[in-house]
């Protein structure tokens, strides 16, 4: 049997093909966090075009604590780029450099934790208009890949098998990047410019997805500065095995994968969201034992539904600590309440 093993290539940063199942998604996001401004967030698209649709979010937390939102699914006709709902993304340059805008509405929530009931607390809260432009630069190599087979032609993807239904992305990567730009929300009443600069953490997925097929996961991103970041996440499968994975990206080393992740969690509020986190994880590297604490600091918990099932993707801004060392990233927690 030929190779087989997880591959990055330098084409996987560009539009892929669309293989054809009906939940076929190629999505792109990026995180960042200005810890002078104390402004942060994160953008997202991800294209369905086997079901004529983006999924497209961008999410603001301000400084005051309210959390400028706004979801959509507009209508897109194939695969060719990331580019609709007011949302753009712009490769320059693979694994270097990545443009980011949004030009559109956000709806300004001063508790964000009505997003529960995203049809309320869309009808109930004002609206700016919101132009955010970011030039996205790495700080680490790229991380993931694909599961490819080695052919004398190179690196290619073996025929898909498995029910696509129940698949969460064929390939997937990350990397930890630096964000420079600039953020304005308009109103009627006010205007508010921000200028970002700040670290974050991209994503980059591409196969058949639908939210529902993980049981459920925690994907947690962090940056502590140029030089010191990484991702831990834990997914549980729908026949209850446990898949921990991850990174620790170093500064002029190579970087780490995560081979065990514990987490444990503090839940606060009617609506059990996290709170207050530890993470201990391993690398491949070391047996020493790596402990993270987390304080989520901006929270909104967003929806997906699908044939009967409520999906909640919990989005926590949280500031790290690391031995001393603070940081800031994204805690996802992903949960499906009707079960």
């Amino acid at each position: 049997m030929s190779e087989r093993k997880v591959v990055l290539l330098e084409q996987d940063d560009l539009m892929h093909q669309n293989t054809g199942e009906s939940n076929f998604n190629e999505s792109a996001y990026y995180n960042f966090y200005d810890r002078r401004e104390r402004v942060g967030g994160f953008i997202r698209l991800g294209n369905r075009p086997n079901e004529g649709y983006a999924e497209m979010t961008v999410c603001i937390y301000l400084p005051d604590r309210t959390v400028g939102f706004m979801f959509q699914r507009p209508e897109i006709k194939n695969n060719d780029s990331h580019n609709a709902g007011g949302a753009r993304f712009e490769v320059v340059k693979p694994f270097e450099h990545h443009r980011v805008t949004y030009l559109g509405k956000v709806c300004i929530l001063k508790n964000p934790l009505e997003m529960a009931e995203p049809a309320i607390a869309f009808k109930s809260n004002p609206y700016s208009s919101a132009r955010l432009e970011l030039d996205y630069r790495a700080t680490a190599p790229g991380w993931g890949g694909e599961l490819r087979e080695k052919t004398a032609s190179g690196w290619v993807s073996p025929q898909p098998t498995g029910d696509p239904e129940q698949q969460f992305a064929k390939g997937h990567l990350e990397q930890l990047g630096h964000a420079t730009g600039t953020l304005t929300l308009s109103s009627k009443d006010s205007e508010r410019k921000f200028t970002i600069e700040g670290l974050g953490l991209r994503d980059h997925s591409w196969g058949p997805r639908y939210w529902q097929a993980p049981k459920y996961y925690r994907w947690l991103t962090m940056n502590f500065d140029e030089g010191l970041g990484g991702m831990a996440t834990v997914t549980v499968n729908r026949d209850d095995s446990v898949r921990p994975g991850g990174f620790i990206a170093r500064k002029g080393q190579p970087i780490v994968n995560i081979v065990k992740v514990d987490i444990e969690t503090e839940f606060t509020g009617e609506q059990q969201l996290h709170d207050r986190i530890k993470v201990v994880c391993q690398t491949q590297e070391s047996d020493q034992p790596i402990t993270i604490t987390g304080k989520v600091i901006g929270m909104i918990p967003l929806r997906n539904r699908r044939a009967g099932m409520v999906t909640r993707i919990a989005e926590g801004m949280t500031e790290w600590n690391w031995d001393g060392k603070i940081g800031y990233g994204l805690a996802e927690y992903l949960d499906h309440l009707s079960e």
